[in-house]
């Protein structure tokens, strides 16, 4: 059974460590789904201006709109921030305020952050976690943190194995449940004849 998985990354620099944080927790998801896992992974930073327009329209350009549909199309979402201030980031938050209500309702969700210090880690706890609990996704027991120190201790502080153990979290979240349907909002729910019924009388 095709599963699709999409991870949304909002680090600002390029090369970035979200980006690759956002890659490794996505490629473990894969290795428990197996080799019908489709992976789509999008840098916010490259939308960061559509967001801005959509927020004050209302509406979303194409290429926002291209990284929103395959969110709500996705089966499970690996997200991605660098901490700023205890915190996400704004790029970050201001991606998830333009979702639709409902679109994270259910979803099964992986939650990462980056930062320079491993002081920053319980953001993920007091500020993610309850972000997503109150858009009603499904979040993944284990979060995962990379302090600049970990990318730089060769594997040897845990890293992996916290990605590991929250990949396998995320795949076993997303393999209980049926593959997502996204409804078109301009399909017709009935015939032109039910809906002018009405008008004839």
């Amino acid at each position: 059974m095709s599963r699709s998985i999409v991870a949304v990354t909002a680090g600002l620099s390029q090369p970035s460590s979200s980006r690759l944080l956002a890659d490794r927790l996505a490629a473990a998801v894969q290795a428990e789904l197996g080799e019908q896992a489709g992976v789509r992974v999008f840098e916010l930073r490259d939308v960061a201006h559509e967001i801005t327009d959509h927020l004050l329209t209302g509406f979303p350009p194409p290429r926002l709109k291209e990284v929103v549909d395959a969110v709500a199309g996705a089966d499970g979402l690996v997200a991605v921030t660098p901490i700023f201030n205890a915190s996400y980031s704004g790029l970050f938050k201001s991606f998830f305020d333009v979702l639709g209500d409902d679109v994270l309702r259910d979803k099964p969700v992986l939650l990462g952050a980056t930062g320079g210090t491993a002081r920053h880690s319980l953001a993920l706890e007091h500020a993610l976690r309850p972000m997503f609990a109150y858009l009603r996704a499904v979040v993944a027991p284990t979060t995962v943190f990379a302090a600049t120190e970990d990318w730089a201790a060769g594997g040897d502080n845990g890293l992996a194995d916290r990605i590991s153990r929250a990949g396998s979290e995320l795949a076993a979240l997303v393999a209980v449940r049926k593959p997502v349907e996204v409804k078109d909002p301009f399909e017709l729910t009935g015939s032109f004849e039910d809906l002018l019924g009405d008008l004839r009388r």
